[in-house]
């Protein structure tokens, strides 16, 4: 039975009018990695509606490996999760809703480790030359929350599969951006969009063996 690989990103928020994690999850969409299928999607950043669709596509996917994206505005590289919290407490998300210091799932574990092999991850990811590390800190916004959702739902489902969390750079177009019109300015650390991409698949195979 052909199994199926669960990737997912965000859609753009705050003062972004782009987000490369929504977009790998695009490109995502419908490939093949070492046979089995990719299913890619772009979640909303919004604590509420995140969760009943992160139930969703758990459910109904039961997927071997499900891998989530999002942005980290001040990496110079990608950031391997090792850990999501139960707790929502970062700025207000797309729909305005500004949770401080509350619950992810009332009465959920404190905590969920990552499930995918974080450490052979990093290392394949850097024996391919692209910069990368294992972080011990999702921090507490629409990141933390998907990952522990998204762990959440794997094991209440009982899946058997792997589910993580990365976060990657900006794109070097979102970069320079930064500082259009302020050639004066320091643009943020960035990464090529297809070396992120590539490191996706890498990440995902290691996953997969």
């Amino acid at each position: 039975m052909v199994m199926v690989v669960l990737v997912t990103g965000f859609e753009p928020y705050g003062k972004e009018n782009y987000n490369p994690s929504g977009e790998i999850a695009k490109v995502m969409d419908g490939l093949k990695i070492m046979g089995e299928d990719v299913v890619g999607v772009v979640l909303p950043v919004s604590y509420v509606r995140v969760k009943g669709l992160l139930e969703g596509y758990v459910s109904r996917f039961k997927p071997r490996v499900l891998l989530s994206l999002g942005l980290a505005p001040r990496s110079s590289f990608i950031r391997v999760e090792r850990v999501a919290l139960n707790v929502m407490d970062s700025g207000p998300d797309n729909d305005g809703f500004n949770p401080v210091d509350e619950p992810i799932i009332p009465g959920g574990p404190a905590a969920y480790f990552s499930t995918l092999p974080i450490k052979a991850i990093v290392k394949r990811l850097l024996e391919s030359g692209i910069p990368a590390a294992v972080s011990n800190t999702a921090g507490t916004y629409l990141c933390n929350c998907v990952m522990y959702l998204g762990l959440h739902f794997m094991k209440v489902f009982e899946v058997d599969g792997r589910a993580g969390f990365m976060h990657i750079p900006y794109t070097l177009e979102q970069a320079a951006g930064k500082v259009i019109g302020d050639v004066r300015g320091e643009p943020p650390p960035s990464m090529a969009f297809n070396e992120v991409l590539r490191a996706v698949r890498l990440a995902l195979e290691v996953s997969l063996s």
